[in-house]
């Protein structure tokens, strides 16, 4: 197929004629070999000439034949002699591949025109919705009513969550009062800043920063530090005020609530809805009614509208399935993860955050792009739906892994790495980036999938079943959602007695059936000679994540609720414990080889607490499990304790890379077998170190038989898939020789 090029012109006031002229004679000429990409031209009268050349240099060299390079030159004359007159803005247009007449939704409201004159350009049939307009600073009400309060001092305290939003905070103020009486207000409350970006802001502005909240910046770094700090105040009573930006953080604002605080929250925003929210209306009734092929996002803050508009008109399930079947382009990292963050999957970014490449790229790719959406994900590796054979289980039993378990010797030392299934490995990320995590863990055939093709890819001594340790909250009542960047978030309530009766019993068979019927799927379509594990989280760390409402540093709530209830807090293991049996039981009968029960939390304990507060639980579980599957145990962190874990049982006592393996080996006794314990960061560096510590550990077992060898932690995204696959030929190589 040919090309098209359009002109197109815009003019200061006075040229008005000559852009109108411009426009009338923007006659479509065919190109008859592909002109590369999509070009936005800007050029001032004053460099006419060097525009000329650069626009021939870029393209028109790719124009071969004799008319067509002729026809293109008297256009580009044109625009040459408009700008002599003034004509400021002038774009053409090389459309090579293109929309073909598809629905193509855009949400840009500043440069509306200029995605539709992309789109339209590009064949696309375009739905313009504009999703935003700007609100001057001077008009922000939440704004002025805290500076009431703030210069009547009823503030005790200010949280700073971002950089932009506390420079659009003493602008706006500044609309009204003196910049200096503003300042002055805040510097005589305590100042708590999330992060560098609000600190240089501040320091601008002079104002001192009271409390600097560490990384990561969560919301659990900063309730922490908040709750440690030797500079904070008392928050029972305390009146806090949270400057936001964007979307509040509902967590942070509840657990600042839980601790008696008064919250003022401070949204700043530089963006509302439009005043007409037809358009908006229409688009996300286009997209329902499957119209829309491809959605245009340019801004972080059209995703928020759009859901919201959506939601405002009960429209919101409906439109979030449709989007399912839309390609989502993203102009850049930021939008995309916004999109994420709202659960959506981004389907295409350009290589530069600019909105004439991304249309410009996806146009290129439209054809593709629909394609691959329109066609489900759908597993590389050959899924087998079949009833487990004994004679398969038996075969098994002879594996190294196993073998392994059960400190009989081995040909070598087997390996398998935790999270061997993540986003170091690309085949994962294809998936993942379609996928929301929790949707990825439900849904049977990718899960066979991400663990099959792991397994096979890093040739491991066995698979590890892609789940999470959290899915169990859920059976418990409690919301689990996994923020960007945060990790899990838990929404539960535990702080008495009574809260932890009101958590129902755990029935799995209900609850967690796709993880059964994921284990099952994977056993029967893995090769028959690799044992399968599958997992959950111990009672105290799953009882950790539920009482912090996620990860923490410290667990100080957690130590809080367990030294100051002890009897609540051991109601809530076993109930905890007795879900964790049947779970992991139901594990077994799906086809898990071996089971591991991870205490990712655990080390935050003394010894002391750990057997009073812990073990009797673990023990509890294990004891409570199906004989003859080999039971991996593994905290991290418990190397001043390691005896105690042994006690709580396990045939096999994973240990963290803090640890030398001969040490601990030692000391929980040579009549248990062992897995461990290579740090993972040494991964991510040159192999021949790496080579060089795995050795150690191998001569450290000393050919004892028992030793997995596996890393001390799971792998990191980070870490480059060549060298896993180096560690494991190496582990294979020299413990075998």
């Amino acid at each position: 197929m040919g090309s098209e090029y359009v002109l197109a012109a815009t003019a200061p006031k006075g040229h008005l004629s000559e852009a109108a002229e411009a426009r009338q004679s923007g006659v479509k000429g065919r190109l008859s070999e592909t002109c590369g990409g999509f070009l936005w031209l800007y050029q001032r009268a004053i460099k006419v000439t060097g525009f000329r050349k650069t626009l021939m240099g870029r393209i028109g060299q790719e124009i071969r034949s004799v008319s067509d390079r002729l026809a293109f030159t008297l256009q580009l004359n044109r625009i040459c002699l408009l700008a002599r007159h003034g004509v400021q803005y002038v774009s053409m247009a090389i459309a090579t591949k293109g929309f073909n007449g598809i629905g193509v939704v855009s949400f840009e409201s500043r440069m509306a025109d200029v995605m539709v004159q992309g789109i339209t350009v590009r064949g696309g049939k375009v739905f313009s919705a504009p999703s935003m307009q700007e609100i001057p600073l001077e008009k922000n009400p939440e704004i002025f009513s805290f500076a009431d309060k703030l210069f009547a001092g009823q503030i005790d305290m200010i949280l700073f969550m971002t950089g932009i939003g506390a420079k659009y905070m003493v602008e706006a103020l500044s609309t009204r009062y003196p910049e200096e009486k503003i300042l002055n207000a805040l510097r005589k409350l305590t100042v708590v800043a999330r992060g560098p970006k609000p600190i240089r802001v501040l320091k601008q502005f002079n104002v001192p920063v009271t409390i600097t909240v560490p990384e990561p910046n969560t919301w659990q770094e900063i309730v922490e530090t908040l709750d440690l700090s030797k500079r904070s105040i008392s928050l029972k009573g305390c009146n806090i005020a949270v400057q936001e930006y964007g979307i509040s953080n509902e967590e942070l604002i509840e657990a600042l609530k839980k601790r008696g605080a008064n919250i003022i929250q401070v949204p700043v925003y530089r963006w509302a809805l439009p005043d007409d929210t037809g358009p908006l209306e229409e688009a996300i009734n286009q997209v329902i009614a499957g119209n829309i092929k491809i959605a245009f996002f340019t801004n972080a803050a059209q995703v928020r509208h759009t859901v919201r508009v959506a939601s405002e008109k009960g429209l919101e399930t409906p439109f979030r399935e449709a989007m399912k079947k839309v390609v989502i382009a993203s102009v850049g990292p930021t939008c995309s993860e916004t999109l994420q963050d709202l659960g959506f999957s981004v389907d295409f970014e350009p290589s530069h955050p600019k909105m004439g490449q991304l249309i410009t790229e996806t146009a290129e790719r439209a054809e593709e792009l629909i394609r691959e959406k329109e066609s489900e994900i759908k597993p590389t590796v050959e899924l087998r739906y079949a009833d487990i054979s004994a004679d398969e289980v038996a075969m098994r039993r002879d594996s190294p892994f196993l073998k392994a378990c059960r400190r009989e010797k081995t040909p070598y030392t087997p390996v398998w790495l935790m999270r061997q299934a993540g986003r170091y490995m690309k085949e994962y990320r294809r998936i993942r980036d379609r996928v929301p995590f929790l949707e990825l863990c439900k849904n049977r055939e990718l899960v066979a999938e991400v663990t099959i093709t792991a397994a096979e890819k890093i040739k491991a001594d066995a698979a590890i079943i892609f789940s999470d340790i959290l899915l169990i909250v859920e059976c418990l009542g409690m919301g689990l959602r996994y923020g960007k960047g945060e990790g899990p978030v838990i929404t539960a309530e535990i702080h008495s007695r009574e809260d932890v009766d009101k958590l129902p019993e755990i029935d799995p068979q209900e609850s967690l059936s796709f993880v059964f019927d994921g284990l099952k799927l994977t056993r029967t379509s893995l090769n028959a000679k690799i044992p399968l594990i599958g997992f959950s989280g111990a009672p105290f760390t799953l009882a950790a994540y539920m009482i912090e409402g996620g990860g923490s540093k410290l667990f100080l709530a957690t130590k809080r609720f367990m030294y100051d209830d002890p009897g609540s807090w051991h109601a809530l293991l076993e109930k905890i414990s007795r879900g964790l049996v049947k779970y992991l039981n139901g594990q077994i009968d799906a086809g898990a080889d071996a089971i591991q029960i991870f205490d990712s939390w655990v080390g935050c304990l003394s010894a002391r607490d750990y057997r009073e507060f812990v073990l009797p639980h673990t023990q509890a579980v294990i004891k409570g499990l199906k004989t003859g599957i080999p039971v991996i145990h593994f905290g991290t962190g418990t190397g001043s304790f390691l005896k105690d874990v042994r006690a709580a049982g396990g045939d096999v006592i994973g240990i963290d890379y803090r640890v030398s393996l001969d040490t601990a080996w030692e000391t929980i006794g040579h009549d248990v077998a062992v897995q461990g314990n290579l740090d993972p960061a040494l991964l991510l560096g040159a192999p021949d170190i790496m080579r060089a510590r795995a050795k150690e550990i191998l001569q450290q077992a000393a050919g004892r038989p028992g030793h997995i060898f596996n890393l001390g932690h799971g792998v990191l995204p980070q870490t480059p898939v060549d060298n896993v696959i180096r560690l494991v030929e190496y582990v294979h190589e020299v413990s075998g020789a």
